[in-house]
């Protein structure tokens, strides 16, 4: 865990390509070559910071909608929550150039919980989500995708609501009921958790 919060650190103030191995493992109080026996490139080093800042958030989401009693917008809240960190935080920015790797990556991570809040929106008769997975992997890719394009200036930030309600007519919500969803206010996520 040290290595990945001195990686984080010095990436998140130099970013992933100025970072060096060697400056981690001084960070981190630990030998140059003890990186290399836990990962075997710095991008392996970069995607492993991407991970724990993925369950972060999941746990931080699940903090929030915890408190909902619409399945519907759990899900939602924590879609919406993802592309705002793909598109805002320099950490997930360093990395979009990967958008695929970041995508399955998030398709790991964050699937369980995504899910489980499909599942359940499903069950309250709010979704109809044959195949949670797909539309989770779909999701993923379009997120980054969308966050990548943003990022180079081919997509506004302003679309960020369009996509959302096109994401979540993937549920078979249908548009109406997408649009009205992805207007809801959003409570703010709680307080920045360790190694984030």
């Amino acid at each position: 865990m040290a290595l990945i919060e001195a990686a984080s650190a010095i990436m998140t103030e130099k970013g992933v390509d100025a970072t060096t191995m060697l400056e981690i493992a001084e960070r981190a109080d630990v030998g140059a070559g003890t990186v290399y026996n836990y990962f075997k490139s710095k991008d392996d080093l970069a995607l492993a910071v991407l991970e724990n800042l993925m369950h972060i958030l999941a746990l931080r989401i699940e903090q929030v909608t915890n408190r909902f009693d619409d399945p519907e917008q759990v899900y939602a809240f924590g879609i919406r929550t993802v592309l705002d960190e793909a598109t805002d935080d320099p950490r997930w920015q360093q990395l979009l150039h990967r958008s695929e790797v970041i995508a399955d990556t998030a398709y790991r991570v964050m699937g369980p919980f995504a899910t489980r809040d499909m599942r359940q929106a499903e069950a309250a008769g709010r979704f109809r989500t044959p195949d949670p997975d797909l539309i989770w992997r779909l999701t993923t890719q379009a997120i980054m995708g969308a966050a990548l394009a943003m990022s180079e200036g081919r997509l506004t930030h302003d679309c960020r609501r369009d996509i959302i309600v096109r994401l979540l007519c993937m549920t078979g919500i249908g548009l109406e009921g997408a649009t009205e969803l992805a207007a809801r206010d959003r409570p703010p996520l709680p307080g920045k958790m360790s190694s984030d």
